[in-house]
């Protein structure tokens, strides 16, 4: 995910803010301006929305463009080599716009990177450290706070539309995958006590927000760290635990959406929440790949074919449950043999969604050194053939939808370009926001934003269906 400047508008167009001229200096008292970059995953957005209402409470501005603030803030992504080339460039791009740039985010758990590249930079500091960055702030451009203007919304500000929200359960992970640094550079799990979570998911639904997308590195483990250690949460005490918590999240009367889950047996229990209509038919799996060769080096759970019994028994429990997945394709030593058995796997796991990477080798990750590459012309061949094949897979599902009436939350109202006048693009409660599918509306009246209606399905195609609202 990435989201730069552009992503403020949200926070802006009903402001009357304007950025000065580069040369104007602030007025006297004049709050200080902030321009923000965020990159990376949703984890590091939260991370991003954290350090925002810090700064927002404490009486900071938003800028839109760097050359007309204080200070920008550069929120970085230190995953892949491709994403550290990002982060370098938007750091580059703050440097020579403004000059005074502070950066944060995973890439800045490792600084020497980034201070041989921009030697002048006012901080750097890791992920996660959001005193550090509003200490750095703060010695660059002093707040001017004053309680009676700088009043922040009481769930934060938010850098998604107003109908979602990110909620985040825990920072870092205990799994120690062959191509993953986020330990590295996030640390091991650390779980938030129960409360706290339900306490923020309450705050946003009174506030307006929909849908509530739970995400962390691994959310199946949530509270091992705290030994699922309960905690007060009004007139009674919630464990720490997965089900737990999905339990008292969907009592809020939002959307519960539920990523980055590990298919350990006691998702098991979660699955029967969603039988229940506690929380969506929708899991996030980060499968990875099917081969348990390749699954052994990548230090990843190997045994596929219990894994394909465990999803015939959740959709045996939930008919409509909807999987997305991600997949790596070349991962070093990667037969054509393991590919074939992906491809089988696939097809017999019927996944919804799926994303698929060609291997980039991470700097540090000991999966660089397990064994020979894949050569590239074969990455590039094998992502197209397994393209194509869950091209085939996810319109089928799709069109097993057609004829019927399914509730779907508005994300853009008014006329799509491309679209008939008057349709509108939405999300059933199969699709995520920005990662999976839409589903085009066409209404006799203007729907609104965040607004759930229920849809009639006309027809689907590869990734999308489109209905008339009834």
């Amino acid at each position: 995910m990435k989201l730069g400047r552009a992503a403020l508008d949200l926070l802006l167009m009903n402001s009357p803010l304007r950025a000065p001229a580069p040369e104007a200096m602030p007025a006297p008292g004049a709050a200080p301006k902030v321009s923000f970059v965020s990159l990376g995953c949703p984890k590091a957005l939260v991370d991003s929305e954290r350090i925002i209402t810090q700064l927002r409470a404490e009486g900071y501005e938003l800028a839109k463009k760097h050359d007309g603030a204080d200070v920008v803030i550069v929120n970085t992504c230190g995953f892949l080599d491709s994403a550290k080339a990002e982060s370098l460039s938007a750091i580059g791009e703050a440097m020579a716009e403004n000059g005074k740039v502070i950066v944060t985010g995973c890439m800045g758990a490792e600084p020497e990177a980034i201070r041989d590249r921009f030697p002048d930079l006012l901080a750097i500091t890791g992920p996660q450290a959001y005193e550090s960055v509003v200490a750095a702030v703060h010695r660059a451009a002093p707040p001017a706070h004053d309680p009676f203007l700088d009043l922040v919304p009481p769930q934060g500000v938010k850098l998604t539309p107003r109908h979602y929200a990110y909620l985040k359960i825990s920072e870092g992970c205990n799994n120690r995958c062959s191509f993953c640094i986020i330990p590295k550079l996030r640390g091991d799990l650390v779980s938030r006590p129960a409360a706290d979570v339900l306490r923020e998911a309450e705050r946003l639904v009174k506030a307006g927000v929909k849908e509530l997308l739970v995400i962390s590195q691994d959310t199946s483990a949530y509270g091992l760290d705290l030994r699922y250690a309960a905690s007060p949460w009004r007139d009674r005490e919630v464990r720490a635990r997965f089900l737990d918590l999905a339990r008292e999240l969907g009592e809020l009367g939002a959307w519960v959406r539920l990523h980055y889950v590990y298919p350990y047996p006691h998702v098991d229990e979660v699955v029967g929440l969603m039988a229940e209509g506690k929380v969506l038919p929708y899991l996030d799996i980060p499968f990875q790949h099917a081969s348990p060769a390749v699954l052994k080096a990548m230090r990843r759970p190997g045994n596929q074919g219990k894994t394909l019994e465990r999803i015939r028994a959740w959709r045996k429990t939930v008919p409509d449950l909807a999987l997305r997945s991600t997949f790596i394709v070349g991962f070093p030593g990667e037969t054509e043999e393991d590919f074939d058995m992906l491809l089988d796997w696939l097809k017999e796991a019927k996944i919804d969604r799926a994303g698929c990477f060609k291997y980039e080798p991470v700097a540090g990750a000991p999966a660089n050194d397990v064994a020979a590459p894949v050569p590239q012309e074969v990455k590039e061949e094998r992502w197209h053939r397994f393209m194509r094949t869950q091209q085939e897979i996810s319109a089928k599902r799709l069109a097993a939808k057609v004829g019927k009436r399914l509730p779907v939350i508005i994300d853009e109202p008014g006329a799509i370009p491309g679209s008939s006048p008057g349709t509108a693009k939405g999300r059933s409660k199969y699709d995520a926001p920005e990662i999976d599918g839409s589903v085009f509306v066409a209404a006799r009246r203007p729907l609104r934003q965040g607004e759930i209606v229920t849809v009639k399905i006309e027809r689907a195609d590869a990734y999308d269906l489109h209905g008339v609202a009834v």
